[in-house]
């Protein structure tokens, strides 16, 4: 569809002929182009057209339609595996808890974007791979190189389906931010599809109860497990095929939790001045030191790709500044709290993935300090600062698969 758009870019009446054909592929394909014929004239008018808000909800086409239902239905299917085949819970939604969802939605993106064969081959062949190695990890109770694979297992997944996302490698810089911006889109519909549900099932529940039918149990065993599983891929599809829908409430969301982060950080840090709490030696609040950390950093990047897509006021970016700054020294006192605890306790698995997860994490936030500096005092401009989480993202794909793969074997799956 792209490239259909490209040859066609001063033809109008094909134009025509190419949205009526597929509406929902030409809004995404023409929104991917628009950064690059902003000068166009006719691409202008493309643009005003297709991001006017008015009531209409499309839902696709049949084929879309039919793919999301089915890919659901799936989802849920394999959310209940262990009952239909009798395997135990605790082993299985730890280690393929990832599988329930992910791969679908890259089934989905991979359709879209009518990914190339070879590269289909390669991400089923290592979706595979990953399904038959974390099942094949030795079912230790207390074994912390299998917890850290668990946990950094859907983080892999999620970088591959990044990887589906962008598709082809033109502008793939723009196509990660813009993978990021769909991470913050999904959020916010999958949130309200949840929400409805909750309340549609509490009615139900409720109704079914004042008749004398207990159905809670069989209720949220087989209904309700089925659209757990099915939101994120309604979620995706609605924001894909109706991206008008969250389009402007993510950007306000990030505008409005920025400076509210910045301040409650702010406070936190003193807070824990007066409380005398100290991450070096206490483990617990260590762990809840990096969670914030990891919040931060997530609500810092889905800010930055935001403001790359839209214009921001000085006023904003500085608040930004602030927070990366900040968030700097909340890194640092996080790296100098495990380097501490390292060098009085010794390496452990556990201590070793969160070194390297902020040493990563601190470089990260360093550069794009940097950038946004450099965006203050106008010597560049805020895509630069976009440029460096897009070309830093595959850092962090990396680190997950060596804890994923290489730590159990490191420390003797110990």
């Amino acid at each position: 569809m792209k490239e259909e758009i490209l040859t066609h870019l001063n033809d109008p009446k094909q134009l025509e002929k190419l949205y009526r054909s597929d509406k929902p592929a030409f809004k995404r394909a023409f929104k991917s182009l628009y950064p690059e014929l902003k000068d166009n004239t006719l691409a202008i008018y493309w643009n005003e057209r297709l991001n006017y808000t008015g009531g209409e909800i499309s839902w696709g086409t049949s084929k879309d339609l039919v793919f999301v239902l089915v890919a659901s239905l799936l989802a849920g299917l394999i959310a209940k595996l262990p009952s239909i085949l009798s395997i135990d819970e605790d082993f299985f939604y730890p280690r393929n808890i990832g599988f329930i969802v992910f791969p679908l939605l890259m089934a989905y993106f991979a359709w879209e974007n009518q990914l190339a064969k070879i590269k289909i081959g390669i991400i089923t062949g290592v979706l595979l791979l990953s399904l038959i190695y974390i099942n094949c990890l030795p079912d230790v109770k207390k074994s912390d190189t299998l917890t850290l694979s668990c946990i950094h297992l859907p983080l892999l997944l999620w970088f591959i389906l990044g990887f589906v996302f962008v598709g082809n490698q033109e502008f793939i810089g723009k196509k990660r931010l813009g993978f990021l911006i769909y991470n913050g889109d999904l959020i916010v519909m999958t949130t309200l599809i949840l929400i409805a549900g909750g309340i549609l099932s509490g009615m139900t529940v409720g109704l079914f109860s004042l008749i004398g039918f207990h159905i809670e149990e069989f209720y949220f065993e087989n209904v309700g497990i089925f659209g757990l599983a099915a939101a994120p891929l309604v979620g995706t599809y609605l924001t894909q095929t109706n991206p008008q829908l969250v389009s402007k409430v993510s950007p306000v969301i990030a505008k409005i939790f920025s400076p509210l982060v910045l301040v409650m950080l702010l406070i936190y840090l003193a807070a824990i001045i007066y409380s005398g709490k100290d991450p070096y030696n206490d483990r617990e609040f260590l762990l809840i030191f990096n969670v914030l950390l990891i919040g931060v950093m997530a609500i810092i990047f889905f800010s930055i790709a935001e403001t790359t897509q839209i214009s921001k006021s000085r006023a904003e970016i500085w608040v930004l500044c602030l927070l990366s700054v900040i968030t700097i020294l909340v890194g640092g006192i996080a790296l100098s709290a495990i380097l501490f605890r390292i060098s009085a306790w010794g390496i452990t698995p556990n201590r070793a993935a969160v070194l390297g997860s902020n040493l990563f994490m601190l470089i990260n936030l360093v550069l794009i300090t940097v950038q946004v500096f450099r965006v203050l005092s106008n010597r560049t401009d805020i895509s630069a600062v976009g440029r460096i989480i897009a070309v830093y993202l595959p850092i962090y794909c990396l680190w997950a698969f060596i804890v994923t793969f290489l730590f159990p074997l490191l420390f003797g799956f110990k």
